[in-house]
């Protein structure tokens, strides 16, 4: 009886196996014969597949650092850089190399 049920359930264990393999196509085997109504189907699904690509509307080109900068910059060439700051006297306070100055 043991033997029995071990077999049982190797047979059931295997049942969807080979219950899966006449789907597979072999290795060299042909691929079977479309009938006309499969392949109107397949051609009207790829004509649906290039009207849902032409649906899709241009992307317009992205700034992905826009957020940080802000509108305005966005909108600012590149060539524009700040003005110098002008140089003005200064009473007391430091020089470039780091010493200080009395006038």
């Amino acid at each position: 009886m043991h033997k029995f049920a071990i077999a049982l359930v190797i047979a059931l264990i295997a049942g969807p196996a080979f219950a899966q393999e006449e789907h597979m196509q072999k290795y060299r085997e042909e691929p079977a014969e479309k009938t006309p109504a499969q392949l109107e189907a397949d051609k009207k699904a790829a004509n649906a597949y290039q009207r849902s690509l032409n649906a899709v509307p241009d992307r317009k080109q992205t700034d992905p650092w826009g957020i940080a900068r802000g509108d305005d910059a966005a909108k600012k060439p590149a060539a524009a850089a700040k003005p110098a700051m002008k140089s003005s006297k200064a009473k007391t306070g430091t020089t470039s190399s780091g010493g200080t100055t009395n006038q």
